[in-house]
């Protein structure tokens, strides 16, 4: 294998790696804080996505 490649696996299962432990450390939130089994189902749906909700929430802060 050569160095090019060998670089793009390691980076790819490196932002794998954040984003898994991002999506647990949501769902874990979420369900700890849910009041009944439909928000822990909506919290369980909102930590896939809990990246998009960073990048909009950053970018309404900074006014764009």
């Amino acid at each position: 294998m050569d160095k090019k490649s060998d670089c793009k696996s390691r980076g790819a299962s490196v932002s794998d790696a954040v984003y898994g432990l991002g999506f647990l450390g949501a769902v874990i939130y979420y369900l700890a804080n849910a009041t009944s089994i439909w928000m822990g189902l909506i919290g369980i749906i909102k930590a896939i996505f809990w990246p998009a909700f960073v990048v909009y929430g950053l970018l309404k802060f900074l006014g764009l």
